[in-house]
């Protein structure tokens, strides 16, 4: 019995992407002797990428669709639900807008066969633009200097990973970006080095905004690190004021008429400690709303359509 690898696909607003990106990766499955699927997971766009799948899956039920009834994000949420769907003995995960390149499968699939359980995609390289690149080097390097754990540099989107595997990913908490959950669960990643390309068609979802959410989350769930700086900084501020409270006070006692301190230390150490104050209260911030969203019951992803997943217990198998 061959092999299965499940492809697992998503996309929003991609409907000049689909096709091509469903004939390539065809085209790469049926030269290697596995049987597979390919599961688009449509995050309710709003163009006609609908179309483009409901046509695809109706010419090759190799394609599956999952259409969920809103757009949720890019996050976790919902991915017991779009995992559970996937059969397979592997697990490839590869974006439709064709900046991870699909020519790279096989030689993913190769470093599974050989016994690697992650198989991940790590950018050395961007055409995307020079202050992105720079920015993402900036955040990995934060993350590594807070993390309990070491993270991968750069890993990108495209990344498959052995059944073995899944089942934990499906365990673990959803919250967590899939990336610093691998690192956590101390499986050996194979990193293999690309040059990102340019989006083939459309534009990206993503703005400075999401980046930054994304960012935020990923410290705040892989660290507890802020919160012990902030109790640092905080007990070596509250020693530097005492210690400038005294020097004032004896610089007053010992100059009284020839010293004048004047009201400007006391505005820039209260706009300055102000300032501290705000920042340690958004990093709080960012801890209780992660708190917030554990404790909250919220609903799964629900989905509106599903093309080619017989039943639920295929989904779960």
């Amino acid at each position: 019995m061959r092999k299965k690898i499940s492809i697992n696909v998503p996309c929003y607003n991609e409907e000049n992407n689909v096709k091509p990106m469903a004939e390539a990766l065809t085209h790469i499955m049926q030269s290697m002797d596995y049987d597979y699927e390919i599961i688009f997971r449509d995050n309710c766009s709003t163009d006609a990428t609908k179309e483009r799948l409901r046509e695809l899956a109706a010419e090759d039920k190799h394609i599956k669709v999952i259409m969920l009834n809103r757009n949720y994000g890019t996050g976790g949420r919902g991915r017991r639900m779009r995992l559970g769907c996937c059969t397979g003995d592997v697990i490839l995960h590869i974006a439709c807008d064709f900046q991870e390149p699909p020519e790279l499968i096989p030689e993913f699939v190769g470093y599974w066969e050989q016994g690697y359980k992650v198989v991940a995609g790590q950018k050395m390289g961007s055409e995307e633009g020079r202050i992105k690149y720079f920015l993402r080097h900036v955040y990995y390097k934060i993350m590594n200097a807070f993390s309990e754990v070491p993270q991968y540099d750069h890993m990108s989107g495209i990344m498959l990973y052995d059944r073995e595997v899944l089942e934990e990913i499906i365990k673990m908490d959803e919250d967590i970006a899939l990336r610093n959950a691998l690192a956590d669960m101390g499986y050996e990643v194979k990193l293999i080095q690309y040059v990102q390309e340019k989006r083939r068609s459309g534009k990206s979802s993503y703005n400075v905004w999401r980046y930054l959410n994304f960012a935020l989350n990923s410290l705040v769930n892989t660290s507890t690190a802020p919160l012990r700086l902030m109790t640092v900084a905080g007990f070596c501020m509250s020693v530097i004021s005492f210690l400038l409270g005294v020097f004032y006070f004896i610089m007053k006692l010992t100059l009284w008429y020839r010293f004048s301190a004047g009201m400007a230390p006391v505005l820039i150490g209260m706009l300055f400690l102000g300032s501290v104050q705000l920042l340690f209260m958004g990093v709080l911030g960012e801890y209780i709303g992660v708190i917030l969203r554990k404790v909250s019951r919220q609903s799964d992803v629900i989905v509106s359509e599903m093309l080619n997943i017989d039943s639920a217990a295929e989904r779960t198998d």
